[in-house]
């Protein structure tokens, strides 16, 4: 469809956590480092971002690049019991039949541990969404996995991502035994307006295309209305290709990204 009329291979502008997609701003690029630092250092971190900032694809990203030496387990809906948390937790770190028994499960975790340990991989838990954890005695589950330790070194990671009010649900006192756990916090902000611009050339250009194919006044208008948010961009540019391939036009500009803001949700 639009591909072929501009020249794409793929499709720029997709909603999946693709890496080769990642475009490292300068927040993107600080948020990679730091949570490479704590996973290295076996310690939770803490990042946070508004929907669509690229939280996700940053931790897929972090997967890549820490490569085989790290074991990465996902927790994609942390509405969960504390019971069923280590449950999950047990099977990612490759436990056959988790026991339905506390105790049980945690001697199954704490082999499991170890067998990576002594397999030279390190575990590395990551909760997303992790804003809708819905209660404290879970956030002291993940808290007490950081006591697996061996010569001083915690034996796991932990990286929660979630959205803002994650940080202010954390700010209350009675989260203060959790937050002296947290070693390392970033809040990824959204793209400015020349980030904006490099963003749609890289997605463009990594879908096999040319960069300039909006024009600066079709990216200001997109930055105003995306507020910068790399998902809200994704929506606004593929509506735009469609919309332009539609009139035949050569390149994106304002007026067809006009056209679009009537369709945003």
């Amino acid at each position: 469809m639009y591909k072929e009329f501009y020249g794409l291979l793929e499709k720029p502008f997709s909603k999946t956590p693709d890496p080769r997609f990642l475009y490292m701003s300068s927040g993107h690029r600080e948020a990679l480092a730091r949570l490479e630092y704590a996973v290295e250092e076996s310690e939770i971190a803490l990042l946070t971002g508004e929907i669509g900032c690229g939280k996700t694809t940053i931790s897929r990203a972090l997967m890549d690049k820490m490569g085989d030496d790290y074991h990465f387990l996902f927790v994609f809906n942390p509405r969960l019991t504390s019971d069923e948390l280590l449950r999950v937790i047990a099977s990612g770190l490759e436990v056959g039949s988790p026991s339905l028994q506390k105790d049980e499960l945690l001697r199954e975790i704490t082999s499991a541990l170890y067998r990576l340990h002594g397999e030279r991989r390190i575990p590395v838990v990551v909760i997303d969404e992790a804003q809708m954890i819905p209660s404290r005695d879970l956030f002291d589950e993940i808290r007490l996995l950081t006591n697996f330790q061996l010569d001083d070194k915690n034996l796991v990671s932990v990286i929660l991502m979630g959205q803002p009010e994650l940080r202010t649900m954390l700010a209350s006192p009675v989260y203060e035994p959790f937050r002296q756990r947290i070693s390392l916090n970033f809040h990824l902000a959204p793209l400015g307006l020349d980030e904006t611009l490099e963003y749609l050339d890289f997605r463009v250009m990594a879908a096999g295309g040319a960069p300039g194919l909006f024009t600066p006044d079709a990216v200001q208008r997109i930055y105003e209305l995306s507020g910068g948010v790399p998902r809200r961009i994704n929506s606004v540019a593929t509506n735009a290709l469609l919309i332009g391939f539609g009139r035949d036009a050569a390149l994106i500009d304002a007026s067809i990204i006009e056209e679009t803001a009537a369709e945003l949700v």
